[in-house]
C-alpha cells in the first residue's frame, strides 16, 4: 500500500539535501563495493555514497535501486538495495527525478 500522506520521492543526488533525514529512492550506477558502502554514480552523473544496512547481503549488479534515509548532500543509509542488472537508462530515470520533484509531484504519488 502506498503512504499518499508521506510519499517517497524519486531523486538524484542534486535534490539529496532537500530531503534530509526523509526517505527516498533512488537507482545507482555502482563504482564500487567495499562490503559496508557502495560508491556510485546517481542518475544526474554526481557522486554518491551509499551506506548498506548491516542485514543486507545483496550480491550488487551494475545497477542498484537504493530506498533509504538521507544523511548528508551526497550520502544515503541504505534500508534496501534491489539489482537493477546491468543495463538501465539513467537519463530518462533523471528527467523522472526532476519531473517527480517539480509542479508535477502530484501525479506520482
Amino acid at each position: 500500500m502506498t503512504d499518499t500522506c508521506n510519499p517517497r520521492p524519486m531523486v538524484n543526488a542534486g535534490l539529496l539535501k532537500k530531503y534530509l533525514g526523509r526517505r527516498v529512492t533512488t537507482v545507482v550506477k555502482v563504482f564500487r563495493s567495499d562490503g559496508a558502502d557502495l560508491v556510485g554514480q546517481a542518475p544526474d552523473g554526481i557522486s554518491i555514497t551509499v551506506r548498506k544496512a548491516a542485514s543486507s547481503s545483496i550480491t550488487l549488479s551494475h545497477f542498484v535501486e537504493v530506498v533509504g534515509v538521507v544523511e548528508g548532500e551526497s550520502a544515503l543509509r541504505a534500508e534496501i538495495c534491489t539489482n537493477f542488472g546491468d543495463a538501465f537508462d539513467m537519463v530518462t530515470y533523471n528527467q523522472l527525478c526532476q519531473l517527480a520533484n517539480c509542479d508535477n509531484r502530484d501525479c506520482f504519488v
